[in-house]
């Protein structure tokens, strides 16, 4: 449904100089504090002249120059890097390689399309661009495009300035809303991104050869910001040479109408890898116009990788008499080590990739898990332990791809498997095996030990402290605390022994995860 002229009317807007979320604060720039006017000479702030120009003629007055999003841009960024502020606040892994060519781009004033596979953060750095945008920007009052006063593009806007001369309101415009976002699929239209004939219009007496008969589609309504379109393979190729057509030739064609519209834009664009060959490719002449092409990649360590889990995962504090939740290094480093061993597991497509999203949804499936085997046996602390892994499988399964492989694993095998590699490789990161001789010792005299999720961390407390070599094992791993962080330890220990061929391991499907461990 087409918005009513009083829906499309740009609204006044509350001053406010606000950031993405997460935003690091950034030094004031003169040129943009509150109380002056975003494109102004510096002006000392005086009482009574600290409100913001509200007409044309005082916009003139306060000394107001207008500069394009991609100067805009520039500036803002060049302020930001003098001051050591970052581009992406919350993105983390991508300091020395996707950054600093974005910042190359957006210094050179080119537009730029972010290639890579799902879950690195596309969508995300397109959004928080918003943040090198002015805090505001003055607007002519019921204009179409967001038109600058000194230089009207839409019709509407141009007959105010032309009727009304320095007596032309002027509204401000947040960063906020100069964000456009549109996720292309097949079935866009020209009407959807350009605009098309609005038909009340026409009824109301207007030629077609008239502009204003025009319904401006999302592209144009973007004027003097950042627009993003995603998964641009998508987007149907005659769909993307009216988009290119808009963006190079700037002109726009709505039913044999021409009109040279020369927006002002600043475009990001996402796209998968995987889309050039099955679901479709990015027109030549398109990709010739965007001008930088960014390879993102997934976290290349494991602290990257722990760092976004941390950073993303949700948030279990705010439960009100809730058990106090640890989270065991070792075992945040048991789930980003799955997805790094699953991004190079052959059985596990690649053209798809492993998202980070992975890592979070395990991550909380994880804490999860042990939060409510701490509720059920009514402890103060809970820490996943080895016995939670089996949680895995639901938050993993569902977003893994498998190859086509002849003996037709099943999906949860797959990732049992890669869980115990995971365990494997992060045990013989942190123990040395020689440490743990006492303990297989102890086993071999006929020691048994029964873990699961009904089993209470009291229990692991007592065979820290009875079984020989135990409890420096789990010192050793940093629980010394709370007798949930020793639970998980001394699960850790005990599976490492076993994965190592060193223990035996019974499994009791009863008990969740759990097991009897004995020679």
């Amino acid at each position: 449904m087409s918005p009513t002229p009083a829906e499309r009317r740009p609204r006044a807007a509350v001053p406010r100089a606000t950031g993405p979320v997460g935003a690091e604060p950034r030094t004031a720039d003169p040129a943009t504090a509150p109380g002056t006017v975003p494109g102004a000479s510096p002006r000392r702030r005086r009482p009574g002249r600290d409100r913001r120009p509200a007409t044309l003629g005082e916009l003139r007055a306060a000394g107001y120059q207008s500069r394009t999003v991609k100067q805009e841009m520039r500036a803002n960024l060049v302020a930001l890097l003098s001051s050591g502020g970052r581009l992406f606040p919350g993105i983390v892994g991508y300091e020395e390689t996707v950054v600093p060519a974005v910042e190359n781009a957006i210094l050179a004033g080119q537009d730029l399309v972010f290639l890579g596979e799902r879950g690195q953060a596309k969508t995300r750095m397109a959004r928080l661009l918003v943040g090198l945008l002015d805090p505001e920007i003055p607007v002519v009052a019921g204009g179409e495009l967001h038109d600058d006063p000194l230089a009207p593009l839409s019709a509407a806007a141009r007959e105010i300035v032309a009727a009304r001369g320095d007596a032309t309101p002027v509204e401000w415009f947040p960063r906020d809303r100069r964000y456009g976002e549109k996720l292309a699929t097949p079935d866009i239209t020209i009407a959807d991104l350009i605009g098309e004939v609005d038909p009340i219009k026409v009824a109301e007496g207007r030629y077609l050869s008239d502009e204003t008969t025009i319904h401006f589609g999302l592209i144009p309504r973007t004027n003097r910001g950042i627009f993003a379109i995603n998964e641009l393979p998508d987007l149907a190729e005659r769909i993307q040479v009216g988009l290119l057509n808009i963006l190079e030739e700037r002109d726009v064609q709505v039913r044999g109408y021409m009109l040279r519209l020369p927006l002002d834009l600043f475009v990001v664009a996402s796209a998968n890898p995987e889309d050039y060959t099955s679901r479709g490719r990015i027109i030549t002449p398109l990709k010739d116009r965007l001008g930088s092409q960014i390879r993102t990649h997934y976290p290349h360590t494991l602290e990257h990788e722990i760092s976004i889990m941390r950073q993303e995962r949700m948030r279990f504090e705010d439960v009100p008499g809730g058990p106090h939740l640890d989270e065991p290094p070792y075992m945040l480093e048991v789930v980003a080590e799955l997805s790094h061993l699953a991004r190079r597991a052959p059985e596990i497509s690649q053209r798809s990739g492993v998202s980070v999203r992975v890592s979070v949804a395990n991550l909380e499936t994880l804490l999860a898990n042990a939060y409510r085997r701490a509720v059920r046996l009514r402890e103060p602390e809970a820490a996943p332990r080895i016995s939670d892994l089996v949680a895995l499988l639901p938050s993993t399964t569902g977003k893994i791809e498998l190859e086509t492989i002849g003996d037709n694993v099943p999906e949860e095998r797959v990732v049992e498997r890669l869980v115990n590699r995971s365990v494997l490789a992060v045990f013989g990161r942190r123990i040395r095996p020689d440490s743990l001789d006492d303990i297989v010792s102890a086993f071999d005299a006929g020691l048994t030990v029964e873990t699961g999720e009904l089993v209470p961390s009291r229990s692991y407390v007592r065979w820290a402290r009875e079984v020989p070599g135990l409890g420096e094992a789990t010192s050793s791993l940093g629980a010394t605390g709370s007798p949930a962080s020793i639970a998980s330890a001394v699960e850790f220990v005990l599976e490492g022994l076993h994965l190592q061929r060193r223990l035996n391991k019974e499994r009791h499907a009863a008990v969740g995860g759990g097991g009897t461990y004995r020679r």
